[in-house]
């Protein structure tokens, strides 16, 4: 075999893994409920929203936590610019066919989320299952199929004249 017709396979054999490594890196970093959260370690967070992530393969609200619920134990941080803590919940898209738009939680809003906790509890980080707001509208803003604990609440969705916020 000659060198040239050598080279030209090899090369085609690291462009060919070069590409099936971009392919599959999408479905490495997104992961199931039961790879990061604790379907044992139920949290309550009720705070102000600091920052909105909408982007995917899921958005985040960050949360100043005024009072939450931990292992049976509501705490009240003194500081709840100190206490702030991520929220991961379903794709943009997915929230938005629910009712959920970005505008629905402005940076300011006062939520109060049910979920759970990073198997990680050094991380301040949780799995949302629901979000209530002020006006007591629940919304679902889980990720269905994901190995998280079901209680029907996925069919759950803002309830308003046009099913939006």
């Amino acid at each position: 075999m000659s060198t040239m017709n050598w080279n030209w396979k090899h090369g085609a054999m690291a462009v060919a893994a070069a590409g099936l490594l971009a392919w599959a890196a999408p479905a490495v970093a997104h992961h199931a409920f039961g790879a990061e959260f604790d379907a044992e370690a139920p949290l309550q967070i009720e705070g102000e929203v600091v920052r909105l992530e909408w982007v995917n393969p899921h958005s985040w609200i960050h949360i100043a936590v005024h009072r939450m619920v931990l292992d049976g134990e509501t705490i009240e941080p003194a500081d709840p610019s100190a206490e702030v803590w991520m929220v991961e919940g379903g794709t943009p898209n997915v929230l938005v066919r629910r009712g959920l738009r970005r505008e629905c939680v402005p940076i300011g809003s006062r939520l109060i989320v049910d979920g759970y906790r990073a198997k990680d509890h050094t991380l301040k980080r949780a799995n949302g299952r629901d979000v209530t707001f002020p006006d007591g509208r629940k919304f679902f803003m889980g990720s269905s199929g994901t190995g998280a604990p079901e209680d029907g609440a996925e069919q759950r969705s803002l309830s308003g004249a046009d099913g939006r916020c």
